[in-house]
């Protein structure tokens, strides 16, 4: 008999989603197939710090925020089989002798800077570790909403319109800043911070005051702002999931609670709903996938994505909103949900997943990274 595949879940984070994470890798690490995985959960403190699996799991249980234990080191050296090693803190020192914490593939459940943004993804590459979800490029231009609506722009898929600031620009010249975003755009207008997701640090402005501190608040985040026309529309949202070849599911639509869709209305309060499927007509419903799909293959992204949108009220018009690469994973979260609509349940959709992260990587290990000259010349 085969042993199962060891699956670490990498969860919390440096992020101001570290929480969201938590209660994505809890109901994954509960829904796993325990027939053919093993899960190892591995969480990350607010101060990045590893956890070893039993005081992640610990973590886990009792619901803390903020994450306390013995401590790994992650070693980025192809063939490490998974490349942590325990230690017991930060100098170093080993825990109950030296090993690694055997893993065949990670999934890492990490949600927004450090986790969603490329940068973990850069480190399991170095180990030639599999891992779920989208490589480093995606993972880095679907994090940064500037760079990805510029990318979509140029590939003709319609997005809102939006301009870029820089926090530099708000030191040097705020009133300036306010003026010109106000001669570009009409009241109601979005302030994001471009690199964060869950609706963190965004504002919906209606006046000057409210576009001042949602500049400042968003300069909180990031040191570069996306402001943007505020769309009347429904929001609609689809899943993706496949490598070469990804399929949509059937959309939904959130109907916010709140003026719009912040962190409070996704994972606090109960007023938002969700309707799955959305009720569109079926010329409407093939729009929103084909453009889920389209949008997935510009990014170049990998294993799962989820693509919002906007539908406008007076025209009809779909907008993309933004791609996300590691959506919310609980089981009320609108990814599994929309394919479970489609027919796909969250055990087998993990299941699908880790495959597709295996088929991802062995493609990438059948790559050349080496030189030959060319036998045939030219």
């Amino acid at each position: 008999m085969t042993r199962r595949i060891r699956v670490a879940v990498l969860f919390g984070g440096r992020s101001g989603e570290h929480e969201v994470s938590l209660q994505s890798a809890a109901s994954i690490l509960r829904a796993l197939d325990r027939e053919r995985f093993e899960p190892v959960p591995i969480g990350i403190t607010k101060e990045g710090r590893w956890l070893l699996p039993a005081d992640a799991a610990r973590a886990l249980e009792e619901g803390l925020a903020s994450m306390e234990g013995r401590y790994l080191a992650f070693r980025p050296e192809p063939g490490a089989r998974g490349g942590l090693i325990a230690v017991d803190g930060p100098d170093g020192g080993a825990a109950g002798g030296p090993g690694l914490v055997d893993v065949d593939v990670v999934f890492p459940v990490l949600h927004g800077t450090y986790g969603e943004d490329g940068t973990v993804q850069g480190l399991l590459e170095l180990a030639g570790i599999p891992y779920v979800g989208s490589g480093v490029l995606a993972s880095a231009l679907a994090m940064d909403k500037a760079m990805q609506k510029d990318l979509f722009r140029q590939k003709g898929i319609p997005v809102p319109d939006y301009t870029l600031v820089r926090a530099r620009e708000l030191e040097t010249d705020f009133e300036g800043v306010v003026r010109r975003l106000e001669e570009g755009f009409a009241y109601p207008m979005f302030v994001k911070p471009a690199n964060l997701g869950s609706s963190v640090g965004i504002t919906k402005a209606h006046d000057r005051a409210e576009l001042a501190a949602g500049l400042r608040l968003a300069a909180q985040y990031d040191r570069r702002l996306v402001v943007e026309e505020a769309i009347d529309g429904r929001e609609i949202e689809c899943s993706v999931l496949g490598n070469e070849e990804p399929v949509a599911s059937l959309p939904g639509e959130v109907v916010p609670g709140h003026e719009f869709y912040d962190y409070e209305a996704k994972y606090i309060d109960d007023s938002s709903r969700l309707i799955i499927p959305a009720e569109l007509d079926a010329a409407t419903t093939a729009r929103i996938q084909e453009l889920a799909v389209q949008s997935f293959l510009a990014l170049d992204a990998s294993g799962l994505a989820r693509v919002d949108f906007f539908l406008e009220r007076r025209t009809g018009r779909v907008l993309v909103n933004e791609v996300n690469t590691m959506p919310g994973f609980t089981r009320i979260s609108m990814y599994p949900k929309l394919w479970e609509a489609s027919g796909l349940p969250y055990t087998e959709l993990l299941t699908q997943l880790i495959e597709l992260a295996f088929e991802r990587h062995r493609a990438r290990a059948a790559l050349r990274t080496d030189y030959r000259p060319n036998s045939g010349g030219c």
